[in-house]
């Protein structure tokens, strides 16, 4: 659902098994100004048969569709793999177990560039009340 304060793409993703073979998988990414940081993306199975759910970093995002970004858990990084095919690789790591994404550079760049129009880098402080959060903490306690 888009609006003033979200966006969301579905992106054409392939999940790189080996250097010959990789499958399609579907990623939703979803930003929202509330949470300026973050991109949530969701991943599902082609077949719809499950999905799951990571949190990245806006600027680590941001940052690989440049030059290699992140640490850990989750690596992104920009190849060209052909004539015209630029895309961006997203390394996840978990208990669970691990993957490679392989996701297209261009729209990756749209989608980032749409949060800035709404969020420009930076400015993601900015976002929040912090004496409206510090009540609501203490309220809690």
């Amino acid at each position: 659902m888009e609006s003033i304060r979200t966006t969301e793409i579905d992106l054409p993703v392939r999940l790189v098994r080996s250097f010959t073979e990789s499958v399609p998988v579907r990623m939703r990414l979803h930003y929202a100004a509330h949470d300026p940081y973050a991109l949530t993306a969701t991943f599902g199975a082609a077949d719809g048969s499950g999905s799951v759910e990571w949190v990245f970093s806006r600027d680590v995002i941001a940052e690989g569709l440049t030059r290699h970004a992140g640490q850990g858990d989750v690596r992104v990084w920009p190849a060209a793999i052909g004539p015209g095919r630029d895309v961006v690789y997203i390394a996840l790591d978990s208990p669970a177990g691990s993957a490679l994404l392989e996701a297209p550079l261009p729209d990756m760049k749209s989608f980032l560039s749409r949060t800035r129009s709404m969020v420009p880098l930076g400015a993601e402080s900015e976002q929040f009340d912090m004496d409206a959060e510090l009540a609501h903490l203490l309220a809690d306690s």
